[in-house]
C-alpha cells in the first residue's frame, strides 16, 4: 500500500503548459525577456501559494562589489525571484533554477519548428532552453505543486537570471539574504548527480603582426600564422593540465577552448591582427590568479623573434566561475540520490562536470550544493536544443520526494 504521506502525483500536462510559456519568453541575457519573464516567475510562485520576493537588481551596486562574478553582456535591468514556503525560519532545502538563455543562432537551422516555441516529437520537447534549463526550472514547479500544501518546514525556490554568464542573479539573490541548508540546482545532468564544478574564465588574446600587400607575403608578418604557434602552446598547456584528474572528475574536467577567431580586414593583405576568445578551465582549489598566471606565461613562453618584441596582449573579460563542490561525505549527496530512486529512477552516480555553473556560489556560502536534473548537457546551447519528456517527470518525482524527506 502507497503511504499517503510520501505519495507523489505529478501531472505532465501542467508541466508541458509551463514548460510552453517558458520558451514563449526569448529570455536571452540582457534581453527585454530576461527581465520579464521574471514576472511570469513570480506570478507562477504566487499561484502555489509561496510568498514571493520579486526585486529589481541594484547593477550598479553589485558591479561594485569586490566579489562580482562579471558579465558578458549589456544590460541596463535585471530582477530577482524568490519563492518561499512551508513555513517560518531559514529553508531547508532551496531549489534553483536559471531562466536565462543563449541565443538561438541561425533560426533556419532549427528542424521545422521556430525555437521560441516547444514543439513535442518522439519523447522529447523541443525549444531554446528546454535543457538549459527550463525543463528543470518545470520540473521544480511541478514538484511545489505536487508536494507544497503537505510542507510543513520553510524551502524556497530562487528562479535566476544572468547564469549564462557569469552568475549575476544567483550572487544577488544569496546579497540580498535569501539561503538555506541545503541546495538542488536543476541543471542537466544526463541521470547522474554533480557534486563537483570545474571553473573557467574567459580570455581574450590579442596578436599583432605587420601588414603588407598579399603579393609581397614574406614580408609581412602574419597575425593569422603567428596564432597557430600560440595555439599550439595552448593545446600542450590544455593537455598538460588534464592528466589524471582527481575523482569525481573525468575525461578532461577543466579545458581550454578557443570559441572565437577574427583576423585581417582585406584579402588581398597579410593580416596585422588577430583577436581570439576562448574559456580557460579552472581547477578545484585553483585561485583565479594563479589560472591566468598560468595561461599568461604559457602564451609568453612561446619562442618567436617577432613576438619577443611584440608579445600578445592576455586580458580576462566576462564571468568569472570558480569551482566548487560539495564536501566530501555529505550526507546531502544521499538524500538526493535516495530522492531519484524514490522517484523512480535509477540510482544515480556522482560526477564532476567540467562547466561552471552557480554550484560553487552556494558553496561558497556554506550551502551544501549538487545539481541533478533533466536533460544532457551535449543537448545545451545547440541548434534543435530538446529534453527528454520522460526525465522531466521523473525530475519532478526526485524534487518532491526531496522536498517531503527535508521539509515533510
Amino acid at each position: 500500500m502507497t503511504d499517503p504521506a510520501t505519495s507523489v502525483d505529478i501531472d505532465a500536462d501542467l508541466i508541458r503548459r509551463d514548460l510552453a510559456q517558458l520558451v514563449s519568453y526569448p529570455s536571452v541575457g540582457g534581453s527585454e525577456s530576461e527581465a520579464s519573464v521574471q514576472r511570469w516567475c513570480a506570478a507562477t510562485l504566487q499561484g502555489l501559494g509561496l510568498d514571493v520576493d520579486l526585486w529589481q537588481l541594484d547593477l550598479e551596486e553589485l558591479r561594485a562589489d569586490p566579489d562580482y562574478p562579471g558579465e558578458e553582456v549589456e544590460r541596463e535591468e535585471a530582477w530577482g525571484c524568490v519563492g518561499t514556503g512551508g513555513g517560518p525560519g531559514t529553508p531547508r532545502l532551496v531549489l534553483n533554477g536559471h531562466v536565462d538563455v543563449v541565443p538561438p543562432g541561425d533560426a533556419a537551422w532549427w528542424t521545422a519548428h521556430d525555437p521560441w516555441f516547444l514543439h513535442e516529437a518522439d519523447g522529447r520537447w523541443y525549444g531554446r532552453g528546454t535543457c538549459d534549463m527550463k525543463g528543470g526550472v518545470v520540473a521544480i514547479l511541478a514538484a511545489v505543486r505536487a508536494v507544497g500544501d503537505r510542507l510543513t518546514r520553510p524551502f524556497a525556490v530562487h528562479l535566476v537570471v544572468g547564469e549564462e554568464d557569469g552568475g549575476l542573479g544567483t550572487f544577488a539573490t544569496l546579497r540580498r539574504g535569501h539561503t538555506g541548508r541545503a541546495c538542488l540546482i536543476a541543471e542537466p545532468t544526463a541521470g547522474t548527480v554533480v557534486s563537483a564544478n570545474a571553473g573557467s574564465l574567459t580570455f581574450r588574446l590579442e596578436v599583432r603582426g605587420k601588414a603588407t600587400h598579399g603579393s609581397r607575403a614574406g614580408h609581412g608578418v602574419s597575425a593569422v600564422e603567428l596564432f597557430e604557434q600560440v595555439h599550439a602552446a595552448l593545446r600542450r598547456l590544455d593537455a598538460e593540465r588534464n592528466v589524471d584528474p582527481p575523482a569525481p572528475f573525468t575525461d578532461r574536467p577543466w579545458p581550454l577552448s578557443v570559441g572565437v577567431v577574427q583576423a585581417g580586414d582585406w584579402a588581398s593583405t597579410v593580416p596585422d591582427l588577430l583577436v581570439a576568445e576562448g574559456r580557460f578551465g579552472v581547477r578545484p582549489g585553483e585561485s583565479f590568479a594563479d589560472a591566468t598566471a598560468v595561461f599568461e606565461a604559457a602564451v609568453a613562453a612561446v619562442d618567436h623573434p617577432w613576438l619577443r618584441e611584440h608579445p600578445p596582449v592576455v586580458t580576462w573579460p566576462g564571468g568569472r566561475f570558480a569551482a566548487g563542490a560539495l564536501p566530501d561525505g555529505h550526507p546531502f549527496g544521499a538524500s538526493v540520490r535516495d530522492a531519484v530512486v524514490a522517484g523512480g529512477g535509477d540510482e544515480p552516480p556522482f560526477v564532476g562536470a567540467p562547466y561552471g555553473s552557480d554550484l560553487r556560489q552556494y558553496a561558497a556560502a556554506g550551502i551544501p550544493t549538487v545539481q541533478y536534473g533533466p536533460g544532457n548537457i551535449e543537448d545545451a546551447h545547440a541548434v534543435d536544443e530538446s529534453v527528454p519528456i520522460d526525465e522531466v517527470v521523473l525530475s519532478a518525482r526526485a524534487y518532491a520526494h526531496l522536498l517531503l524527506r527535508h521539509c515533510g
